[in-house]
C-alpha cells in the first residue's frame, strides 16, 4: 500500500489542491483509495462530497492516523492520501511517520521556503522520503522558469531538499475543476494545467517504485 502525505507548515501551500488533483488520477474501480483529511478547513472533504466516487472513500478528522492507515489495510484500500494541517503538530508528525513519501508543497516565496525546514526536518528526522513541488507558480516564458522560481529552486537545492524538476503553474483550471468534483484531466483533459499533474503524478510513479524497490533490497540483505 502507498500513503502519500501531503505536508507543509504554512497554510494556502497548494496540499488539499495536490491531494485532490492527485486523487484524480489515482482512484480506479481496481484501484481503491482513501482519503483522510486532517485539515481543520476540510477543503478535501468538499471536493470528496461535490465528487461522489465509489471507490473513492473518506475519513475526516481522524484522531490516531496509524490505526486508520492499518484499518484502509485490512480493508483493501491500495493508496491513502492524508492532508494534514498547516502546522508542525503531533498530528503531522504522527501522518508522517506512516507516509511512504512525503508531498511538501511550496509556493516560490521567502516564507513559505523558510516554513517548509520544519516539515523537512520531522521527514528526516523520522528517515521518511519526501519532496517538494514547486506550486501555484508564475507561468514559464517558453522553456525558461519565472526567476522567483529559479531562485526557491536554488534555495532547496542549497537546503539539500529533493525538488520535483517541474512546477504546478497557477492555472485557472486548477480551481474551476475542483468546484465541480473533479481534476484537470477530467474538467480539461488538454488543458497545461492537466498536463502537469499528469507529469507530477508521472514523477511520484518513479519515485514510489524507486522507494518499494529500495525496501525489497533492505529486506533480502537482512535476511
Amino acid at each position: 500500500m502507498n500513503v502519500l502525505v501531503f505536508a507543509s507548515r504554512k497554510g494556502g501551500s497548494g496540499k488539499s489542491t495536490l491531494a485532490a488533483h492527485l486523487a484524480s488520477y489515482i482512484a480506479q474501480p481496481g484501484r481503491p483509495t482513501l482519503l483522510i483529511d486532517n485539515d481543520p478547513q476540510g477543503s478535501l472533504s468538499l471536493w470528496h462530497k461535490i465528487r461522489d466516487q465509489e471507490h473513492l472513500g473518506l475519513k475526516h478528522n481522524v484522531r490516531n492516523i496509524a490505526d486508520a492507515v492499518k484499518e484502509a489495510k485490512r480493508e483493501g484500500y491500495e493508496w491513502v492520501l492524508i492532508d494534514t494541517p498547516p502546522n508542525k503538530s503531533a498530528i503531522v508528525a504522527e501522518a508522517i511517520k506512516q507516509a511512504t513519501l512525503v508531498i511538501i508543497p511550496t509556493r516560490a516565496s521567502l516564507f513559505d521556503i523558510a516554513a517548509l525546514q520544519d516539515t523537512v526536518a520531522i521527514a528526516r528526522d523520522l528517515r521518511k522520503p519526501y519532496a517538494a513541488v514547486i506550486n501555484a507558480a508564475p507561468p514559464k516564458r517558453g522553456e525558461a522558469e519565472a526567476p522567483v522560481v529559479a531562485d526557491a529552486r536554488g534555495a532547496l537545492n542549497a537546503l539539500k531538499v529533493p525538488v520535483w524538476s517541474g512546477q504546478i503553474t497557477h492555472r485557472p483550471e486548477l480551481t474551476l475543476s475542483l468546484a465541480t468534483g473533479e481534476g484537470a484531466r477530467e474538467y480539461e483533459p488538454s488543458s497545461q494545467g492537466a498536463e502537469e499533474i499528469g507529469r507530477l503524478w508521472t514523477a511520484l510513479e518513479r519515485s514510489l517504485n524507486a522507494i518499494h524497490n529500495s525496501y525489497k533490497k533492505a529486506g533480502s540483505r537482512a535476511a
